[in-house]
């Protein structure tokens, strides 16, 4: 059996298929602002104040096209990251965006395409962030979703999370239930799964 290959930081990558947000991966920041204007990045913003103030090793999954990235950077700019994406373009337009904003902070980061499933066993973190992504796994995968990320996350560290919540208002709901249809048929979201 061949060996894995290995990232920046020298840990194996499990190479695996996941499916993505790439139909939509072109337009996903603009569709998230029209939809929800600042308020994502506002939640997101809140949640990033519990950040270690060191030189953490962060892991960032699900981060889409990578502003919560250069926000970490700009937050804690020692940090090392392990950038975690299921979508290629998504990851594609992170490792651009942070090339063209944080180009001094290649080096601090990890790109891989996968999900928690492509976590090394051995991999711990001092902050996990997962920011509007816990939706995307089935529910019948969250628990052993849920392992795998405390299995990484080193007591102690701080697990970062913004998620969408039940809606309270009419129109809150129609807005949300829009959302994952239009995430249905584009990409076989199955939210309901």
């Amino acid at each position: 059996m061949p060996d894995l290959p290995t990232d920046a930081f020298g840990s194996s990558v499990n190479i695996e298929q996941p499916y993505g947000f790439d139909r939509v991966a072109w337009v996903y920041d603009a569709l998230a602002g029209l939809v929800f204007g600042s308020a994502l990045k506002e939640a997101q913003r809140a949640a990033l104040a519990g950040l270690p103030g060191r030189s953490p090793h962060v892991l960032i999954l699900g981060g889409g096209t990578g502003w919560v990235l250069t926000e970490v950077l700009r937050r804690c700019p020692e940090a090392t990251i392990l950038y975690l994406e299921a979508s290629p373009k998504m990851l594609a337009y992170a490792e651009s965006r942070l090339l063209h904003e944080c180009s001094q902070a290649m080096g601090q980061v990890a790109f891989r395409h996968g999900t928690q499933a492509a976590l090394c066993p051995t991999e711990r973190f001092d902050a996990i962030i997962t920011f509007f992504v816990l939706d995307c796994i089935a529910r019948a995968d969250i628990d052993a979703a849920l392992a795998q990320l405390r299995a990484a996350q080193r007591p102690g560290a701080p697990w970062l999370l913004a998620d969408f919540r039940p809606a309270r208002r009419g129109w809150h709901r129609v807005l949300l239930a829009s959302m994952y249809a239009f995430f249905d048929l584009q990409l076989g979201y199955g939210h309901g799964s």
